[in-house]
C-alpha cells in the first residue's frame, strides 16, 4: 500500500501542471496515468498554440448561410455524426445560449485571467525544465482568402488591441514575406503574443520529467475501482498496488466523467473531436509559425515530425470510430496554400476536447466530498491553460491566496 498527500488523475498537460504546481508548495504528490507516460491524448494532437491572445472564447455560429452548410456536413471545419445528435444536441442548445452577447461577455471576461497568465506560466515551467529552445515566440497567423473575410478577421482582431495584445494587420505583400511558401491569401491578421511549440506532446513529457527529477512519483493506472476508504483518503489501483491518497485531482480530460459521474455529479461536457496528419514539406519550403486558414478553418503548423495539419471540430460520441473525413478534406485545400509533400503518419491521429458550454473549465473543489478536486473542461485551450489552472489549483488546495477569484470556474455554476 502507497500514501501520498495527493493523486493526481490524468498526466496531460492539465494534470501534469497542476502536480507540479502542487509539488512546489509542499504536497507529496503522486501521478496516475493508464499509459505510464505523460502528454498521450488530448496533449499529443494540437496545433501546439499558447494562445495568449485568446481572450473571446470560442462562439456558437451566428451566420445563418454556414448553419445551413454546417447541417449538410459541407464545411471543412466542422462535422457531425448523426447518430450522436440526441446526446449533442442539448448541448448545443447550452453552447448557443451562452453564446448570447451578455453571456459571452461574461465569459470573456472570466477566462481572461487565465489567458493573460497563461504564458507566463508556461515559460516559468519550461525555464524550470531547461527546455526553452523548444518555445518559439513567433505567433501565429489567421490568414484570409477574399477581402470580405479579411476585413472582419481586422475588425475582430480591433477589438483585442484594447487589451494591449500586439496585433499586425497584413496586406498580401506583407503576409509574402513573414511567410514566402504561403500562396492563396489575400493577408492576414498576425497575433505577436502567443507562442508554440513543435511538439507539445515533448513538452508535457519535459514537465513529467522535472515533476519526477523534484521526487514525484508516476505511476501507471486508471479511474476504474476509484472509491473512498472509510478513513477519508482516495484508494486509486496501480499496476504497482493500491494507492491511497488524503486529496484527488480529477485531470482526465475528455474522460473526466469516468469519475464525476460516479460520485453523483452529472456536468454538461461534451467532446469536440479533432484530428491531425503530418506532412513532409516540398522543396524545403518553411513554415515560421502556425497558420491558420481562417476561411477553410484548419491550421498549419511546423513541428519536429513535419507540418502538422489540425482540423476543425467534429461532434461525435467520444468512443466511435473514427472519421477523418475533415482531413480528407482539408487536405487539397491546404496543398494549395503551402507545398505539402506525402504524409507522414500511417493513419490520421483522432483526439478529444472536453467543452462545457460556457467555455469556461471546472477549476476547484468538488461541492459534496471531501478531498475531491477538479481540473477539466478546458475546451480548446487545455494545452494553454494547464500550468495557469494548475496554480490556481494548487492555491486552493494549500489555503494560500489564489492570483484570481476561482469562482466562475467552480462546479457549482452547473449545480441544481
Amino acid at each position: 500500500m502507497r500514501d501520498a498527500d495527493v493523486a493526481v488523475l490524468g498526466a496531460g498537460m492539465v494534470g501534469v501542471s497542476a502536480a507540479l504546481h502542487l509539488q512546489a508548495r509542499g504536497r507529496d504528490v503522486v501521478l496516475v496515468d493508464r499509459h505510464g507516460a505523460a502528454g498521450l491524448e488530448t496533449s499529443f494532437g494540437n496545433a501546439g498554440l499558447i494562445e495568449r491572445a485568446s481572450i473571446f472564447p470560442y462562439l456558437f455560429p451566428q451566420d445563418p448561410g454556414k448553419l445551413i452548410l454546417y447541417a449538410f456536413n459541407l464545411l471543412p471545419e466542422a462535422h457531425y455524426h448523426i447518430s450522436a445528435l440526441p446526446s449533442v444536441a442539448p448541448w448545443l442548445w447550452r453552447y448557443y445560449r451562452e453564446s448570447a452577447p451578455g453571456r459571452a461577455a461574461r465569459n470573456s471576461a472570466a477566462i481572461r485571467p487565465l489567458i493573460e497568465r497563461s504564458l507566463i506560466e508556461h515559460e516559468a515551467l519550461i525555464d524550470a525544465a531547461g527546455a526553452r529552445d523548444m518555445l518559439r515566440k513567433t505567433g501565429w497567423i489567421k490568414l484570409y482568402r477574399s477581402r470580405q473575410t479579411l476585413d472582419a478577421g481586422a475588425a475582430e482582431a480591433e477589438k483585442l488591441r484594447a487589451y494591449g495584445l500586439k496585433i499586425d494587420t497584413l496586406d498580401a505583400a506583407e503576409l509574402a514575406r513573414r511567410e514566402p511558401d504561403l500562396t492563396g491569401g489575400v493577408g492576414g491578421v498576425h497575433y505577436l503574443d502567443p507562442a508554440s511549440v513543435d511538439d507539445p506532446s515533448r513538452v508535457a513529457q519535459v514537465y513529467a520529467d522535472l515533476f519526477v527529477s523534484r521526487g514525484g512519483r508516476f505511476l501507471t493506472g486508471d479511474a476504474h475501482g476509484l472509491q473512498e476508504s472509510t478513513d477519508g483518503r482516495w484508494s486509486v489501483a496501480t499496476h504497482e498496488g493500491p494507492l491511497l491518497a488524503r486529496d484527488l485531482v480529477v485531470a482526465m480530460g475528455p474522460w473526466s466523467d469516468l469519475v464525476y459521474r460516479a460520485f453523483g455529479y452529472d456536468f454538461p461536457m461534451a467532446v469536440k473531436r479533432g484530428y491531425h496528419m503530418h506532412y513532409a514539406p516540398l522543396h524545403d519550403a518553411k513554415l515560421g509559425r502556425p497558420v491558420l486558414d481562417a476561411d477553410n478553418g484548419y491550421v498549419l503548423a511546423p513541428m519536429t515530425r513535419g507540418i502538422r495539419l489540425t482540423s476543425g471540430a467534429e461532434f461525435a460520441l467520444r468512443d466511435a470510430p473514427a472519421t477523418p473525413v475533415q482531413i480528407d478534406r482539408a487536405e487539397p485545400i491546404a496543398r494549395k496554400l503551402f507545398p505539402l509533400g506525402e504524409r507522414l503518419d500511417a493513419k490520421p491521429w483522432k483526439g478529444c476536447r472536453p467543452c462545457l458550454p460556457d467555455m469556461l473549465p471546472i477549476v476547484g473543489k468538488a461541492p459534496r466530498h471531501q478531498g475531491l478536486w477538479f481540473d477539466f473542461g478546458h475546451e480548446h485551450h487545455g494545452f494553454t491553460l494547464g500550468p495557469v489552472c494548475g496554480r490556481l489549483l494548487a492555491e486552493m488546495m494549500t489555503g494560500e491566496t489564489p492570483f484570481t477569484d476561482p469562482k466562475p470556474y467552480g462546479a457549482e455554476r452547473f449545480m441544481k
